[in-house]
């Protein structure tokens, strides 16, 4: 670990005292500090097969796998799946939860809404009984196509639970088939034109809808992770640029596990060797708009985007930050050459085709730079294999190793505050990290249980190119020797609550820090949960779980009411590791098989003492 480090860990070690002189009542490895900006009572880790969370709190299932979203939608049915009926249903495997109101504050703007919830990966031995992975059929791999992509469903608050509207005018399914516009930089490029589309400007269907993002009007950002797996082939392909761009992106040499490719040829790199170029993009849709075509925005760049996090500069553009979830990978911002107009919605609809999109460096002394990925710039020019400004997003990863973006461990949400205006990264883990390539951002010889870093743009402006940062969070365990150092913005670790790989943020309007986490059964041997941690004043650091997850379920897409009155989120892949019927992990949420991703909504209890979630 650097010395640098280790100063950081030292000067905000004196700041523990005051935290620790607050009353505290110790509650088993946590506590709840009277006054707190929290407020509820934390919860110990779990392995059950359920849901708990913190007392005083009630949780409700909304929306599961298979739920009819239209009126003509057939009831799930294990048995009797088909595409069509599941391009009608709430898809598989939520991750990321967006909240858009449909009525004005005034009128209650956190009771009424809809849900764009995206739908990342299918578990085929979890969904169809009897599932060969090395042999599926036709049927299923068109089920699971129709699982894929992005449900948008309306919900409304019915005292204290919540209720999907099944029929509702805006409830809309995206699939992996779903036809969409691509825009930008790269729309036309040589690279992006297939057999199915010589024009290289539209697609079919959109993949590994991991987290996302919202605008400031209104549109939803669903980001395409990891597309790569879903391609097959790649050293079939002779040698040259398509093969060595497919292998930075990790496109599968041989036969991919899912054997899509045995069924549309879409998938197979040898007949089209462009398509892969046309996934790995942040995707614009506007959810108040059931006809509006999804746009997949290249000036973003093409990556395995975990999100994209919104806000806005002072002089009125936009900026979007987004992590690349692989190890040794970058962390990127764009910003917009044209400014928001809070007057006219549709006047923003292309704000995000133009602009700048940067690669963070952070340097050894606290400070960093967004370097400016752009054709012409530095080493990004012809004779170094860029064609053009398309070309430079269509290879972002590339056009980052060449400009010299810092490799990070394995860089997932990175979202702003809305009360300090820093922005927070999610690193979630890196086991790969040596002695040999540590560095003061990434300080963690085989970093298994990850960190959080916390950045600050010069002048708090979003646009700005240089910024400050510092370590926020160095997770696991800080009873376990094995796992130290911990730190946790300097708080003192004894009070708080063990934390595993950091995955997903939320904010509430107090600044307080909401982590998703993903992968705890590995590393703290319990299942993966959600913590909240103030970010300023004396307990910041103060982590302290709030909710743990079924089995082999993961904690996704953290979403408050505009109130703060509703926390929405999603378990992904309950069950994971099993197959149905024969080697059972979950039966939740309805005690049978299979196991159903779902989005759940948690309110305070009628009554209850404890306050309203995040105030």
């Amino acid at each position: 670990m650097s010395q640098t480090f280790e100063q950081v860990l030292g000067r905000r070690a004196i700041l523990k005292g005051a935290a620790a002189s607050v009353p505290l009542l110790v509650l088993g490895q946590a506590g709840a500090q009277t006054g707190s900006s929290l407020g509820f009572i934390p919860i110990g880790p779990s392995s059950e097969d359920k849901i708990v969370v913190s007392p005083g709190y009630s949780v409700s299932v909304v929306l599961r796998w298979g739920a009819p979203l239209t009126n003509d939608a057939p009831d799930f049915d294990l048995f009797n799946q088909s595409a069509e009926a599941q391009a009608r249903q709430f898809g598989y495997n939520c991750d990321y939860v967006g909240f858009f109101p449909l009525a004005a504050p005034s009128l209650g703007h956190s009771f009424l809404g809809l849900l764009a919830v995206n739908h990342e990966t299918t578990a085929g031995a979890l969904m169809f009984p009897n599932y060969v992975s090395t042999a599926p059929t036709r049927q299923q791999v068109d089920v699971e196509l129709a699982a894929h992509g992005v449900s948008i469903v309306e919900v409304r608050r019915v005292g204290s639970a919540w209720e999907y509207v099944q029929g509702s005018h805006f409830n809309r399914r995206l699939t992996g088939e779903t036809e969409m516009r691509i825009t930008g930089p790269a729309a036309g490029e040589d690279l992006m034109r297939t057999s199915y589309d010589p024009t290289g400007t539209l697609v079919r269907g959109t993949l590994n809808n991991c987290a996302g993002g919202k605008t400031p009007w209104g549109t939803l950002l669903t980001a395409e992770e990891n597309f790569s797996g879903y391609f097959a082939n790649r050293e079939s392909l002779p040698d040259g640029e398509v093969r060595a761009i497919h292998r930075r992106l990790n496109v599968a040499s041989g036969a991919t596990s899912r054997r899509w490719e045995r069924f549309h040829d879409r998938f197979d790199v040898v007949k089209e060797p462009h398509e892969p170029f046309r996934f790995g993009w942040v995707v614009e849709v506007d959810p108040y708009d059931p006809s509006f075509v999804p746009r997949k925005r290249t000036a973003l760049g093409r990556f395995k985007h975990e999100g994209a996090t919104t806000t806005l500069a002072p002089d009125g553009r936009l900026a979007a930050y987004m992590g690349d979830d692989e190890r040794f990978e970058f962390i990127y911002k764009f910003v917009s050459a044209g400014k928001y107009n809070p007057d006219q919605r549709e006047a923003n609809f292309n704000l995000l085709d133009e602009g700048i999109l940067f690669v963070a460096r952070f340097h050894p002394d606290g400070t960093g730079a967004w370097i400016p990925l752009l054709f012409g710039f530095g080493p990004l020019t012809a004779a170094n294999g860029f064609r053009s400004q398309g070309d430079v997003l269509i290879k972002t990863r590339l056009a980052a190793d060449a400009v010299g973006g810092t490799r990070m461990d394995r860089p997932e949400d990175v979202e702003t505050n809305p009360v300090n205006r820093r922005v927070y990264v999610a690193l979630t883990n890196n086991t790969q990290r040596a002695t040999t390539n540590t560095d003061n951002a990434n300080p963690r010889v085989n970093n298994r249980h990850g960190h959080i870093l916390e950045i600050t743009e010069s002048g708090n402006d979003p646009a700005a190119t240089r910024f400050t940062w510092e370590i926020f969070m160095l997770c696991g365990d800080p009873n376990n020797p094995a796992d130290r150092p911990t730190f946790f913005a300097g708080f003192d670790t004894r009070l708080v609550s063990a934390i595993s790989n950091p995955d997903n943020f939320a904010f509430d309007q107090r600044g307080n820090l909401w982590i998703a986490t993903d992968g705890q059964p590995g590393t703290l041997r319990s299942n993966d949960g959600l913590f909240a941690v103030p970010t300023e004043g004396p307990e910041r650091g103060y982590l302290r779980q709030f909710m743990s997850v079924p089995a082999g379920g993961e904690m996704c897409g953290p979403e408050f009411s505009p109130d703060d009155t509703t926390l929405f989120c999603s378990i992904q892949h309950p069950g994971s590791g099993g197959v149905l019927f024969t080697r059972v992990v979950s039966n939740w949420p309805d005690g049978t098989q299979p196991p159903k991703p779902s989005v759940l909504a948690v309110v305070k209890n009628p009554g209850s003492s404890s306050p309203i979630i995040g105030r």
